[in-house]
């Protein structure tokens, strides 16, 4: 049987490499490793900007992974930048915002990591609080603290215990995106995950970097999904020009 194909965001950043110096697409090698891990197939999703890129690339995957990173824009969802919110990354924040909406149109299986999470709050019409205290390790440090599911929720059937999970981040959900509900907490009330009940497919954002870690069990959940979507579902043309169902944001 094929694993199914999951795509997974990327940053465009300069880099350097050998003797080269030159603007890069960029992905941690942790994001295709848990892939892999978990029984999919990674494959890079560069930013585009051409029209219907994000909904004709979406129509050829069996899930979808949107990667840590930048802070969102605060315009992004109707709010002044603090001090200590990180400078925009526009390109990137338009093409994944595209990414979440063909995803969930489309009825596409998706995670957001981290970045992605708050994303996809923001793609709901959420909002997000621009700075805390104490989730990550230091500066370039992941740190470690507990996440605790909430019963009954996608994230509690694919991981049930308290568990301590690698994080590195500043920034958190504030009020939910529409049809949203959190599903995991920290100690400290920060919402750790979140799901949208009833859309179709599984989308799920953790703020944590699951990458970075050795459990397999929430990308594991993903592909899983993917899966059974493709079983269900063949990515084929008919399939690719399918119109959207529902339109989001």
């Amino acid at each position: 049987m094929a694993r199914p194909v999951i795509g997974i965001s990327t940053y465009q950043d300069q880099a350097r490499w050998g003797v080269w110096e030159m603007p890069a697409v960029l992905l941690p090698a942790g994001y295709p490793r848990l892939v892999r891990a978990a029984g999919g197939l990674a494959v890079l999703l560069p930013p585009d900007d051409a029209e219907d890129a994000a909904r004709d690339t979406v129509a050829a995957l069996d899930g979808l992974v949107i990667a840590g990173g930048a802070d969102v824009e605060p315009a992004r969802y109707g709010a002044v930048a603090d001090p200590r919110t990180g400078p925009p990354a526009r390109e990137r924040d338009a093409w994944e915002l595209a990414l979440i909406r063909a995803a969930v149109e489309q009825e596409v299986p998706l995670l957001g990591i981290c970045r992605g999470m708050q994303l996809l709050n923001v793609a709901l019409g959420g909002t997000l609080v621009q700075h805390l205290e104490d989730h990550t390790g230091g500066l370039g440090v992941f740190g470690s603290h507990p996440v605790t599911p909430v019963p009954g929720t996608a994230y509690a059937d694919a991981v049930p215990e308290t568990t301590p999970v690698p994080a590195y981040h500043h920034q958190a959900v504030d009020r939910l995106g529409s049809g949203l509900v959190a599903c995991a907490h920290a100690p400290d009330g920060t919402v750790e995950a979140v799901e949208l009940p009833g859309c179709g497919s599984l989308v799920l954002g953790v703020q944590w970097h699951p990458e970075m870690g050795e459990d397999t069990r929430v990308m594991a959940a993903l592909v899983r999904a993917a899966g059974e979507r493709s079983h269900r579902s063949p990515r084929t043309p008919e399939r690719r020009d399918r119109s959207p169902r529902t339109p989001v944001g």
